[in-house]
């Protein structure tokens, strides 16, 4: 297979994990909002399932809380579109270079993949050099019989390994963050939540010190 994988940058707008599944699948950026609904709709038509043991919200909750714009997506949401759509997603994630397989136990027959910088969503694609067009983006890849996607998951594996040297990613344990609200510092994912459970802020911007 001739060509080079690239990262396709998504807007940082809390749904880069949609416009991002979108944009594999779809060719697509800008599909958060109908991607929210298709999991809106799949966690309230499965209680059992979707529990809030499992969602760490009632089932009710979360379908609103995934409804706003404004919160991202994870682990959950990525489960359920790659069960929606058919194929399997690899989330390969640039801090630790590992990749997270989502709807692997379905034996789905085509894979995309995306890159995961500890904040944010973007796509990677396969495309014939390194400045081309979009348009000659290869976002879906076959499932070989051997479970990988042929010498397009090494190449994805090095530009995630050549993004983790270059240190393109977030370490959300230590990250500072500043609320654009009230302007408080906070470090750390933990510390982010706790503010945004006690005032309700939900607007954080990166900086450093």
């Amino acid at each position: 297979m001739e060509g080079v994988v690239v990262r396709r940058v998504i807007p940082s707008d809390n749904s880069c994990l949609f416009n991002a599944v979108g944009y594999v699948m779809d060719h697509n950026k800008n599909k958060a909002s109908e991607l929210r609904q298709v999991i809106a709709a799949a966690v309230s038509s499965d209680p059992e399932k979707y529990t809030e043991a499992f969602l760490g919200k009632t089932n009710e909750e979360y379908c609103t809380w995934i409804l706003n714009p404004e919160k991202w997506g994870g682990a959950i949401e990525l489960a359920i579109l790659a069960e929606y759509y058919g194929r399997e997603i690899a989330a390969y994630d640039i801090q630790n270079t590992r990749c997270d397989l989502y709807g692997q136990e379905k034996k789905y027959e085509e894979r995309v993949m995306l890159i995961y910088d500890g904040l944010h969503y973007d796509a990677l694609s396969m495309c014939p050099f390194e400045e081309a067009p979009e348009e000659f983006d290869q976002t879906i890849f076959a499932v070989q019989k051997d479970r990988t996607v042929g010498p397009v998951e090494s190449l994805a594996l090095n530009l995630v390994k050549d993004q983790h040297r270059k240190r393109s990613y977030t370490d959300t344990a230590k990250f500072t963050l500043r609320c654009a609200v009230c302007q408080i510092g906070v470090v750390g994912q933990m510390e982010a939540v706790a503010h945004a459970q006690a005032t309700g802020h939900a607007n954080f911007q990166e900086y450093r010190s």
